[in-house]
């Protein structure tokens, strides 16, 4: 009888709970760390055994799944006081899903397989309905081994993995590229629901037609519910885009290359966190631009 393969997913907010779900349907041994006691205990009503740190949830483990929001916390995760790369059984994997550099990725990795351990970049994208039903995407580069120590992670999680080169920072740089369109199409949706506000159009009709239309986008399919239901409980928060559209703009100025769509949807995500909807959903920008040419939106409150 084959071992139970253990996985460990640090990082549990509505991407890494749902990640942990899926890996728990797949018949893995699934431990989780968070900061946030709830998301412990959620984990442990559906069968995971909580940790109370980062480094006893990686004990024994196959694979530490990396779900965190940016490099700090990565590298405070990997190799911080209580870090998972010191408490690792040799020869276990890294997948690292955060949206950081590549720079930052190839440094993190060199770290991590000086210490006898395996380092996927692996960036996701697709939303925490598909981390909930293991359909995630995963853009990830690393070595043939660092590939299959992570095969059984990436089966419970994913729905498509593209295995894009065998060194870390390639994955990475798909996914800045990804967010680069993200970015753009949230800000550009916002900015086009909000337009349509202010011609006095009924704006689900304009959902309706224009999701039909050649004006669609993923994003304006998927975020502009959230202004029609007046709800921006976060599933991607505002301040994500403030520091994905940030790595692009940095990479563009190192390597004087311009970005000037980058550069508008950015300051757009910026105003609107500067404003006080950082940790909103992302689809907020639309109050802002509400806010400035004094419109109301659902579940805006009148100015007086």
């Amino acid at each position: 009888m084959s071992r139970r393969i253990t996985v460990a997913v640090i990082g549990l907010g509505s991407m890494g709970l749902g990640m942990a779900r899926s890996a728990l349907k797949a018949g893995l041994e699934v431990r989780g760390f968070d900061i946030n006691a709830d998301a412990l205990k959620t984990l442990a009503v559906e069968g995971g055994i909580g940790a109370a740190t980062p480094a006893e949830a990686v004990e024994g483990a196959d694979a530490a799944v990396v779900v965190v929001v940016n490099a700090a916390q990565t590298q405070t995760v990997l190799f911080g006081e209580g870090g998972i790369v010191s408490a690792m059984k040799p020869g276990a994997v890294v997948v690292s899903c955060a949206t950081i550099s590549p720079s930052e990725a190839k440094v993190f990795a060199a770290q991590t397989e000086a210490a006898g351990l395996y380092y996927l970049d692996g960036p996701i994208s697709g939303g925490s309905k598909k981390a909930n039903s293991g359909e995630l995407t995963f853009m990830a580069s690393g070595s043939a081994a660092a590939f299959e120590a992570a095969r059984p992670a990436l089966d419970a999680m994913a729905g498509t993995v593209y295995q894009l080169g065998d060194q870390a920072g390639v994955g990475s740089s798909f996914k800045i590229v990804n967010q680069l369109l993200a970015g753009v199409h949230i800000a550009a949706a916002c900015e086009a629901i909000t337009f349509a506000k202010n011609l006095d159009l009924d704006i689900s009709r304009v959902f309706d037609v224009i999701t039909k239309s050649a004006g669609n986008s993923w994003m304006f399919e998927n975020r502009v519910p959230h202004v029609l239901e007046g709800d921006y409980t976060p599933h991607s928060a505002v301040s994500i885009f403030t520091k994905d559209l940030g790595i692009v703009s940095d990479i563009g100025r190192t390597q004087k290359f311009p970005l000037p769509i980058t550069a508008a949807a950015l300051q757009l995500f910026i105003m609107t966190e500067a404003a006080g909807m950082g940790r909103d959903d992302d689809s907020s920008v639309a109050r802002l631009l509400a806010q400035i040419a004094g419109l109301q939106l659902p579940g805006m409150e009148k100015e007086a």
